[in-house]
């Protein structure tokens, strides 16, 4: 394994892992109704929508309750193991 691959490595886990801190943030928020105008909500909203938008409109709320972002963190840490090991190997 060479320097950069495991740097590789690292920067994708990293950015992946705060994805998924972000998309729980979000769904721990959405129980209390934050302000909408808040920056923080704001800024998770923009971080977020582009991977829970398309999920929502595949998965229906079971009972109320939206499923998404448990789907979507299931799939982020997925796609984690499978990035990191690929950067991994790639790297010798």
């Amino acid at each position: 394994m060479t320097a950069l691959s495991i740097m590789a490595a690292r920067l994708t886990s990293l950015v992946l892992t705060l994805l998924f801190w972000a998309i729980l943030i979000r769904a721990i928020l959405s129980w209390v109704q934050p302000d909408p105008r808040n920056p923080i909500v704001q800024f998770l909203e923009r971080v977020t929508g582009p991977i829970l938008y398309p999920l929502q409109r595949i998965i229906p709320p079971l009972g109320g309750i939206d499923l998404s972002p448990l789907v979507a963190m299931l799939l982020i840490e997925l796609l984690k193991g499978l990035l990191v090991n690929a950067i991994l190997n790639l790297g010798g």
